[in-house]
């Protein structure tokens, strides 16, 4: 029997310019009876996908609405008034030197929320521009996809504008413009939710041969020992975080002081060491294709990577908070260094990569796989959001600490949300190996 072409299927199913639930299901029947034979790789089904959204008809600008007409030309004049006033107003601020005195009265944190509100703001006007001209050409998958990334953008900038203000009427023009977006975006791709629900279902259909097959999580043939996708390189970080920190806490407990505990925790909630997450997701990433390699090579490279970061790591959080965690300038080579890595150190995250690598990477793989592949990404999903706010919180608590230590008055807002409730007593205990000095950062 011969194998199906689900390219072809797709090029056939396509060929009218559009995309229903019957053609989705089509597609599907054909994926799964070839996956019988072979599972499809990352690849095909990444083609499968561009076969869709290339095939996929635009409107006319005669054929839409008047109001959407209407709408894609104000959205022209409207993002080009924005970006010239935009433009017209900064100029001034930073030859005058106002701006730069405005960032010396508050923290780092409330800097970045602004920046990161107006970059957004900026960037959306000038996409909302393209927006009306990919209209205007009738280019409606083009338009619709760049609403989609004006939503996040609004989105972002929704939630940065509630840390600094919370909720008032300066949060309403955003919901409009969110709501708005949102809806024209549905109305210019009627096949977007088909198109999703391919792409879903087809990832669906992967994890759940693979997980029939036993192969969950290994890689297409040549690409390597495991996928590099989020949900693995998610969970090798929360486990690099978790062992990475119970290493650190023993060598401590028998080694720097003898039977003290201190806790060593990176992130202001849970037992994680992100250093150690980041440097087991990049030694992954750097020795996945090298996995059978000679034992020699895998540990020089992890060396170099592990001793690498830390130094990055140790410079970052110097100039950025005036914090410093550790110090090896009394270890080997530790002064070569500024005291931020030595060669001990370096050589133990060498041994810690090269026995993740060749012996603990496929255990993990089956405890990672332990997670019901019905509920896998769901989980992961759900996983990661609670590990971002707390990898952001931990940046913005900690500059807010070495901001206090520099005799900084909270602000009322997001300043004083941190000041009370991660005050100097609480960070002290928590980061129980950090200083702050707030003369070594780059606010100094």
């Amino acid at each position: 029997m011969a194998e199906i072409d689900v390219l072809q299927v797709t090029r056939d199913v396509v060929s009218d310019g559009l995309l229903d639930e019957q053609d989705v299901e089509t597609i599907l029947a054909a994926a799964r009876e070839r996956s019988e034979e072979r599972p499809l790789t990352t690849k095909e089904r990444h083609e499968i996908m561009r076969i869709v959204r290339d095939r996929m008809k635009g409107l006319t600008f005669s054929e839409l609405p008047i109001l959407v007409r209407v709408y894609s030309i104000l959205l022209i004049l409207v993002s080009l008034l924005g970006i010239a006033g935009g433009i017209m107003a900064l100029l001034p601020m930073l030859h005058s030197g106002w701006l730069e005195e405005q960032l010396g009265k508050i923290t780092t944190t409330t800097a970045v929320v602004i920046g990161i509100a107006t970059t957004c703001s900026f960037v959306s006007t000038v996409i909302s521009f393209f927006v009306g001209i990919r209209l205007i050409k009738g280019e409606r998958g083009a338009a619709s996809s760049l609403i989609n990334v004006n939503i996040v953008l609004t989105a972002v900038s929704l939630v940065c504008e509630f840390m600094l203000y919370g909720i008032g009427w300066e949060l309403l023009f955003n919901f409009v413009q969110l709501a708005v977006q949102v809806a024209i975006s549905a109305y210019l791709n009627p096949s977007l939710a088909n198109e999703s629900n391919l792409q879903a279902d087809l990832r669906k259909l992967d994890t759940e041969v693979h997980a029939k097959r036993g192969t969950l999580g290994l890689a297409d043939p040549g690409k390597g020992y495991i996928r590099l996708d989020f949900f693995n390189l998610f969970w090798i970080f929360v486990v690099g975080c978790v062992v990475g920190l119970i290493v650190e806490v023993i060598y401590h407990m028998v080694i720097v002081e003898p039977g003290v505990y201190q806790d060593r925790a990176g992130l202001l909630w849970g037992p994680f060491s992100p250093i150690y997450g980041i440097g087991g997701v990049l030694m992954t990433m750097a020795l996945n294709r090298f996995k059978d390699r000679n034992i020699i090579l895998i540990f020089v490279v992890c060396t170099i990577i592990g001793g690498g970061f830390e130094y990055f790591v140790s410079w970052f959080m110097e100039v950025a908070f005036g914090a410093k965690a550790w110090d090896y300038s009394n270890e080997f080579l530790g002064d070569l260094f500024g005291g931020r890595t030595c060669l001990l150190f370096a050589s133990m995250f060498g041994v810690l990569g090269t026995a993740w690598i060749k012996l603990l990477l496929p255990v993990f793989l089956r405890f990672f796989n332990l997670i019901p592949w019905k509920l896998r990404y769901s989980v992961t999903l759900v996983c990661a959001t609670l590990m971002l706010v707390d990898c952001v919180m931990t940046l913005q608590a900690l500059d807010n600490w070495g901001a206090r230590k520099a005799g900084h008055v909270p602000a009322p807002g997001i300043e004083e949300f941190y000041a009370k409730n991660f005050d100097d007593e609480y960070m002290a205990n928590r980061f129980q190996s950090m200083t702050i000095d707030p003369k070594k950062s780059v606010r100094a």
